[in-house]
């Protein structure tokens, strides 16, 4: 065949033209991806999103301080006053991989920068790792066909955009580079080099999970392949031997971690140690049975190892794992927790987005599932294609539990997929007649590879990476609007408040706020306490006068009068006279408050003395407006839509986050704001604008009530504006309040929290 014309040799290694083929659909796939994750770079060149802001942050504390002072590095500007245990806390790998990098890769560029091209770079590498994991699984033309896939797959290159220094793009690297050697190692039995193969994947897969949590899924399909493995490959001693090489490998390098070392001694530990075990005895079984009994006597030992592992988890010895995680297996769990709901990227996922993502790929994995369960001769070898199956039918499955998970429903595409293409392509061309069907498949294939790439007009595929960086729109929903106000608010604060300046905010700030203004935050992305998520949430939606007890009260201060006891309670906390009775009766004494940098200065455990209902030692409150200016016709005075993705937006959720009645604060279409809300609640007598009229959309006619169907419309109107009367004063307010320019607007308000208002 011309395909396997010799070029040219180096060494023992003949090039030959399927080898040029190889490279060059390769180096198509990581242009594609680079050009597609490219996009926003058009709006500015910054970071995108929240978290990349802190793993900037801690990269350059590495940087700066070393790599012993991070694993020491206790974050007091990071929920206050509790402080973080950064590397406790936090993607270990990403941080010191970065910090590796700049070194050598960063060509004169700034930290910052080189952060905001890094998960450009990674995310358009995977390509190529992709094309090895699936070329071992189903041969080089699948992994050609996986690599395209992957470059131009929606919910991949959307947690992969330039700028996105977050867990997905490095966790999918080693991840993938992990099943690589997996597969690689389990399929050929080449002894030292399948050995050298299995430790290294359980190296990369370590990385992976301190990388990215999310990376745990690719447990589920190793176990389920575990236990399956004796029933098919049982023909030497091959995978007693190679599967516990894999699995210690997993757990001693992820004991290295403090984060990955939680996950392997308790659930995901006991998950790879069960089946591992289980192969090694099914082994011994299977020699001393005889051949009609063995399979019936392996599966005995099947059922047992499960019943144990049920037993087990029931009887509390292992525990559990967080409900983010327990909500990936069970997607019926999402709506237990309005905290976890109020997430965006937690929304639940639905058939009409799921074929947004997927597409035309679909037919394609259809494609690919009925030949891989097909008895028709292929040539998968059976233990490459059962882990396929499994692969792609968890991943599809978890996906369907909210829509960051999406990704996971890409990578069962991308194997279905670049497989069922591939066997399809065979059996066309390997057919001796039938030349005008050879002309017609590849154009299909391409016209179908193109569609959702450039259809329909309005939702490509192309415009999901075409919108700017969070930092840049606020993360509000006018996702093509670029502005400099949250940079000018953070400088702001940094050269306007003194050092220890705490800042109370919604979490969603917390990163920018600590990075770009280097003052201390209540709350941030890391979602390290939910108590205290839903304290900042009560005080947003609560009476201005509550909110400002709770704000201004020193940590050592008692507030349940403000808080409520209910309310207490319901954020899983304990009254504060039943904690002190309880707890001077335990040890004789009264609690005295250690928090968690005290306790490590003076090597003692931390003891916060039932911290819910504490003050929060607050000295600013900021919040966050996205909105719409408008000006009609003979009319100079704008009026406002707000609604637009900031904390006005968010109002049911904090309702519902804490404790608050939602039909108090809402009208029953659940958005527009009650008289109520308007009124008493500290967001909306912060928000400085107050409802004008209620237009209905149709035909623009005015209302002075809320009925169903019509829209607020707003003027400004700022309430809390006296450093002597008011619980709070403003004392900032981005550029975008003052303009007078129609159009969409993204404004932060700083207040002060006024050290000398009395309360009636």
């Amino acid at each position: 065949m011309v395909s396997n014309q010799k070029l040219f040799s180096v060494g023992n290694f003949d090039f030959r033209l399927q080898h040029l083929l190889v490279i060059g659909v390769l180096a198509l796939s990581v242009s594609i991806s680079m050009m597609i994750r490219s996009t926003p770079m058009t709006y500015g060149f910054e970071l995108f999103e929240f978290d990349p802001f802190f793993n900037f942050r801690a990269t350059e504390y590495i940087l700066e301080n070393g790599t012993d002072a991070y694993f020491n590095w206790m974050d007091e500007k990071s929920w206050h006053p509790f402080g973080r245990n950064v590397s406790e806390t936090s993607q270990v790998t990403l941080h010191l991989t970065a910090a590796s990098l700049y070194p050598i890769f960063n060509f004169g560029s700034s930290v910052y920068d080189f952060t905001i091209l890094l998960p450009l770079v990674i995310g358009s590498l995977t390509s190529i790792v992709i094309f090895a994991f699936v070329r071992v699984l189903g041969g080089t033309t699948a992994g050609l066909f996986a690599a395209l896939i992957f470059s131009i797959s929606v919910p991949i290159f959307t947690r992969g955009l330039v700028g996105w220094f977050k867990s997905e793009p490095l966790g999918l690297f080693f991840a993938f580079l992990a099943m690589y050697l997996f597969v690689s190692g389990i399929k050929f039995n080449k002894g030292k080099i399948s050995l050298i193969k299995l430790i290294f994947a359980g190296f990369f897969l370590s990385l992976g999970l301190s990388a990215w949590g999310g990376i745990l899924f690719f447990l589920i399909p190793i176990v389920l392949f575990y236990f399956s493995l004796p029933f098919f490959k049982n023909k030497d001693n091959f995978i007693m031997w190679a599967a516990p090489a894999f699995s210690i490998s997993l757990i001693l390098f992820s004991l290295i971690f403090e984060r990955t070392s939680t996950f392997i001694i308790g659930y995901a530990g006991l998950a790879i140690l069960l089946p591992t075990v289980f192969i090694i005895i099914s082994g011994i079984v299977m020699k001393f049975s005889s051949e009609p009994t063995k399979i019936r006597n392996c599966a005995i030992v099947l059922f047992s190892f499960i019943a144990s592992g049920v037993g087990i988890l029931n009887s509390g010895a292992i525990g559990l794992p967080s409900f983010r995680y327990l909500n990936a297996v069970n997607p019926f769990l999402t709506s237990q927790d309005s905290l976890t709901d109020s997430v965006a990227e937690h929304m639940t996922t639905n058939i009409t987005l799921s074929f947004t993502f997927l597409s035309v790929f679909l037919i394609f994995a259809i494609i690919g599932i009925w030949f891989l369960f097909s008895r028709k001769t292929i040539n998968l070898k059976t233990d490459m294609r059962i882990f396929a199956i499994f692969t792609s039918i968890v991943a599809i499955y978890v996906s369907s539990a909210f829509i960051r998970l999406e990704l996971f429903a890409s990578v069962g595409i991308i194997i279905l997929g670049s497989i069922g293409l591939t066997i399809l392509t065979q059996k066309i061309f390997t057919q001796n007649k039938q030349n005008f069907t050879k002309l017609i498949f590849p154009i299909a294939i391409i016209i179908l590879f193109i569609i959702p790439v450039t259809m329909p007009e309005n939702n490509t595929w192309l415009g999901w990476a075409d919108f700017s960086p969070s930092i840049l729109s606020g993360g509000s929903s006018f996702t093509h609007f670029a502005t400099d106000d949250w940079k000018d608010a953070t400088l702001w604060i940094k050269q306007n408040t003194p050092e220890d300046t705490v800042i109370a905010s919604w979490w969603d700030y917390g990163y920018w706020i600590t990075t770009l203004s280097e003052r201390t935050t209540l709350v941030d992305n890391a979602t390290l306490i939910d108590w205290q998520i839903k304290k900042m949430a009560f005080t947003l939606i609560t009476t201005p006068d509550n909110s400002w007890q709770i704000l201004s009260s020193n940590y050592t201060e008692d507030i349940s009068s403000y808080l409520g006891n209910e309310n207490i309670l319901k954020f899983g906390g304990e009254l504060e006279s039943e904690f002190n009775k309880t707890y001077l009766e335990k040890f004789g004494v009264p609690c005295e408050q250690i928090f968690k940098h005290e306790a490590q200065k003076l090597n003692v455990g931390e003891e916060s003395c039932n911290p819910i209902t504490k003050g929060m030692d607050a000295d600013y409150l900021l919040i966050y407006v996205a909105a719409e200016r408008i000006y009609t016709q003979n009319s100079n005075v704008p009026f406002y839509t707000l609604e637009g993705g900031g904390d006005e937006s968010k109002k049911t959720w904090f309702a519902k986050i804490s404790n608050h009645q939602v039909s108090k604060m809402v009208e029953n279409d659940n958005i527009t704001p009650s008289k109520y809300y308007m009124e008493n609640s500290t967001l909306g007598m912060l928000t400085p604008f107050t409802i004008f009229k209620y237009v209905e959309p149709n035909t623009g006619r005015t209302f002075d009530e809320y009925s169903n169907g019509l829209i607020p419309v707003y003027v400004d109107d700022l309430k809390f504006k006296d450093p002597e009367n008011d619980p709070f004063y403003l004392v900032y307010a981005s550029p975008s309040f003052y303009n007078q320019q129609a159009g969409p607007l993204s404004m932060v308000f700083i207040y002060k929290i006024n050290p000398d208002y009395n309360p009636l």
